[in-house]
């Protein structure tokens, strides 16, 4: 490895991505196809290659938005990175079309993701990005990497420069205090729900397994579980915090809370009343889509059809206080139900925890940048409207950020029916132009006596022309 960073010989990039999850993807897909200036991008990524949650792609698990939901049909239908491109190129659409599937496989969309990656130019895997800087007398972001080998290990230094950065970083698994004591359980398979696949034969291995979490994960990998264990000797255990295994909100007007309509209203809200509305909007994406419910029941049910009930134990409202392990090879979770005020002890061979996801702090990142940072009363990062993050007037780049937005952005931030609406939104304010026309209306309901105005980007001479480097 080299002891220093290589220098930069290049021109400064336009825009320089950091992650490379399906959000940044769309941006990058859609800044390859702005039309009249081209963009001179790079996206760089810690892992080797794509892979969109490869512990959850279970068999015949599906998106829980439509298709058109890719990286870019809802900004730009003519983009050759569309899902329907992906079909055509791989002679599909005409099986696609007699199938007549709204909601696509999520492992296809993580292989038509993957097809993006391998055709887009700009995308650097293997290259983790280590600091952020702003370097005031160039007046550019200065970004410094690591190549990595692969074995993940430091090949080489490097440095670029941007005059602006996004940040899709992404989310990553989030255990609850009681229950990270269950990770340090080497001899006893605990693990997320993200990691599921990896370990999917060594859980089925174990006696009684116990699954926690009533979202859509926790719903998937119990049923996967449920299929794959004999009748009447099923040993599962189902816990969940919330007072049901309730279903998503999917009605077509409760859907509308995921339109830019409805995100411009939330940003608009006051931070108090923000921070009241998401946590009781949780069924908007943290329940269970109904055609899953109703094959856990089905499953259950034709398991009761010649006489006796499976071995399978679905209990909500239940709060896990606390948990150990017993003689090294089992595990005791102490649990208490918050109606009832009750509490008991479950012993368990084998623990998942489906228990979400949280956002990735940017300050891993942007630690050289916090003193320009504004933050809310909180001490998050305040994001306007354009989904630029709120610095000091010292640093004249932009800092757009993605997914990382739920707070000033609402439950819409993490839906991957926004990304593209949301890159488009982030390109149309980085040129200053209007690569990409969106709808100025896109929902049937108004949210607020005041309805907001869509932002229309004006022209602004100090980002535009963007003229392509050679």
């Amino acid at each position: 490895m080299t002891d220093h960073p290589t220098p930069d010989t290049d021109q400064p990039h336009d825009l320089v991505g950091i992650g490379i999850g399906p959000f940044n993807l769309s941006l990058a897909a859609l800044a390859h196809g702005v039309p009249d200036h081209p963009l001179d991008t790079a996206f760089y990524e810690q892992r080797p290659a794509f892979h969109w949650h490869p512990g959850l792609l279970i068999d015949g698990a599906s998106l829980q938005v439509p298709f058109l939901a890719d990286l870019v049909t809802l900004a730009d239908p003519t983009s050759p990175w569309t899902f329907l491109n992906y079909l055509r190129t791989r002679d599909r659409l005409f099986p696609f079309y007699f199938a007549e599937r709204f909601h696509i496989q999520r492992a296809e969309y993580d292989a038509y993701c993957r097809w993006v990656t391998g055709q887009l130019p700009g995308l650097h895997f293997s290259h983790q990005v280590d600091a952020v800087r702003w370097n005031h007398h160039r007046n550019l972001f200065e970004i410094d990497f690591t190549q990595l080998d692969h074995d993940g290990e430091a090949q080489a230094l490097g440095r670029t420069h941007a005059r602006h950065i996004a940040l899709g970083v992404g989310t990553e698994p989030h255990i609850p205090p009681p229950l990270q004591p269950l990770i340090e359980a080497d001899d006893i398979p605990v693990i997320h729900s993200a990691d599921y696949l990896h370990h999917r034969q060594e859980l089925l291995d174990a006696h009684h397994i116990t699954v926690i979490g009533s979202g859509q994960s926790g719903a998937e990998i119990f049923l996967d579980l449920l299929r794959a264990r004999p009748t009447g000797r099923e040993n599962l255990h189902w816990l969940a915090r919330t007072q049901a295994f309730a279903p998503m909100e999917y009605s077509k007007l409760g859907l509308e809370h995921f339109t830019p309509d409805y995100s411009r209203y939330f940003h608009a809200l006051p931070e108090t009343v923000r921070d009241e509305l998401v946590p009781h909007q949780w069924q908007l994406h943290k329940g269970i889509d109904a055609d899953t419910i109703a094959a856990i029941h089905d499953e259950l049910y034709r398991r009761t059809l010649h006489g006796g009930w499976p071995d399978t134990t679905l209990t909500p409202g239940v709060h896990v206080r606390t948990a150990t392990r017993i003689a090294h090879t089992r595990i005791e979770l102490h649990l208490e139900h918050t109606q009832q005020n009750t509490h008991t002890r479950l012993t368990t061979d084998a623990v998942i925890l489906a228990t979400g996801y949280r956002e990735r702090p940017l300050d891993r990142i942007l630690g050289s940048l916090d003193p320009h940072l504004n933050r809310d009363t909180s001490g998050r990062p305040r994001i306007d409207d354009r989904f630029r993050l709120d610095l000091d007037p010292t640093v004249t780049g932009n800092i757009y950020v993605q997914n990382a937005e739920r707070h000033t952005h609402g439950v819409g931030a993490p839906d991957l029916g926004l990304a593209a609406w949301r890159s488009a939104t982030i390109l149309n304010d980085l040129t200053g132009t209007t690569p990409y026309p969106l709808p100025e209306r896109t929902a049937f309901t108004t949210f607020g006596l005041t309805p907001q105005d869509p932002h229309t980007p004006t022209h602004n001479p100090d980002l535009i022309p963007l003229a392509h480097n050679n």
